[in-house]
């Protein structure tokens, strides 16, 4: 095996294992040694520690490892602009430095910098940065060039943000925030993620902090990566974590149920089973379901949904991310990510198909009635003020009225009865 069909993955400065290619293109993997005796954890639940390797056939780790690459148009001119195969190894070897997580895939030549650089962003820098929706130059040099994988269709940039000012890390120095811009055809989605966000918090869902910030003239949302934390020193540092899809061993065009993905029963299920508070981020995962379908977030799919590691031997639900009501949206499709019960229109869902899913995760149907039925209350309750905080901080934006009549008419539904 040459140096160029083999990567290196580290965890803060820990070579925890080697990835390889084979001919075909699918990729292998297999734990360090030291890693595996000296106290390390397996970075995935499909990927127990162990030194026997996961063969490139199964697939198992070239599915864990893709799931941390960009999707579609995004990928496709990282590749146009880096000039390289697409191919998932190439991509890793790429732009593997800075993914979701705690892990970095360098190639075997290289070690983790342990100086962390980062380049100021003037205010005419990040315009520009915006302005090309967060494509960096290819004429900076190569160790000037972030290293930079944020899994996902939409364009997207990871910063790191400090005192109120923008740096764009160097290589695969660790980011604090994600920049999201405007979508062409969608112009009203960096507000309604924002609102839709602000209400899932206002409601006691453990959501990420995000601002809505004007950039170039253009609507941008800032969020705040909750995979990584200022040390004592205000360093930046990682949080092992992996989405359902990577938890649950399916690659990434299987994220939608519909499309062969996991259903929501499965994620249930799986919370049980790997969470140290399994009482606590089930119920979570439950008031996020039905606050998907009571406040219009048709887009809520298994990469939506993460197990975070803030410890060692610590193992729980991440905070929600991506929430908008795209219900709001016109040409998006209505139907959601997840069914319930086996329906996916949010219109024609009813007590019968709640208690249905109930049934399907094996918990109580009137247990699943209260969470319905207080979720319904409790957003009805923060419509008004939560868009009241909103205008106040960012200004009046009329198109939240077609976010709070989605609101309105699905909480109705419920609490009507």
């Amino acid at each position: 095996m040459t140096p160029q069909d083999t990567l290196n993955v580290w965890n803060d400065g820990r070579l925890v294992g080697r990835l390889w290619r084979q001919g075909v293109g699918l990729i292998g993997f297999a734990y360090d040694r030291v890693w595996v005796d000296g106290g390390g954890f397996q970075i995935s639940r499909m990927l127990p520690l162990t030194l026997e390797p996961f063969s490139a056939e199964d697939s198992v780790a070239h599915r864990f490892f893709a799931n941390l690459l960009p999707e579609g148009g995004v990928r496709e001119h990282i590749v146009r602009d880096l000039k390289i195969a697409n191919t998932d190894f190439e991509l890793l070897r790429a732009i593997g430095g800075e993914c979701a997580g705690a892990l970095s895939l360098l190639p075997v030549d290289e070690v983790p910098s342990g100086k962390r650089s980062y380049r100021r962003l003037s205010s005419e820098a990040l315009d520009d940065l915006v302005k090309r929706r967060g494509y960096v130059s290819s004429s900076l040099p190569p160790d000037e060039r972030p290293r930079l994988s944020l899994a996902g269709a939409q364009d997207k940039c990871a910063l790191l943000v400090r005192d109120g000012e923008f740096f764009l890390p160097q290589k695969e120095a660790p980011s604090s925030h994600i920049l999201k811009f405007e979508l062409a055809s969608y112009r009203h989605v960096p507000a309604y993620e924002t609102f839709t966000t602000m209400f899932a918090r206002a409601i006691g869902l453990t959501a990420v902090e995000i601002e809505l910030v004007q950039i170039a003239g253009q609507l941008c949302t800032l969020t705040k990566r909750y995979d990584r934390y200022a040390d004592e020193h205000g360093e930046i540092q990682r949080l092992h974590q992996e989405d359902f899809c990577q938890a649950l061993g399916y690659s990434n065009d299987k994220k939608y149920q519909d499309s062969g993905g996991p259903s929501f029963a499965d994620c249930f299920a799986a919370v049980g089973e790997a969470s140290t508070e399994p009482v606590i981020d089930s119920q979570d995962l439950l008031r996020w379901q039905i606050f998907n379908v009571l406040a219009g977030n048709s887009d809520g799919h298994a990469k939506n949904l993460s197990l975070l590691h803030p410890e060692q031997g610590v193992t729980r639900l991440a905070p929600f991310y991506d929430l908008v009501c795209t219900r709001a949206i016109e040409r998006i499709d209505h139907r959601l990510a997840f069914d319930v019960g086996g329906e996916r229109d949010p219109g024609k869902i009813h007590q019968a198909e709640w208690d249905r899913l109930a049934s399907q995760c094996d918990i109580r149907k009137q247990f699943l009635r209260g969470l319905i039925e207080e979720t319904a209350a409790s957003l009805s309750e923060q419509l008004q003020p939560v868009r009241e905080t909103f205008e106040k901080r960012f200004g009046p934006y009329a198109a939240l009225q077609r976010i709070e009549h989605v609101v309105r008419k699905q909480c109705s539904r419920v609490l009507k009865k």
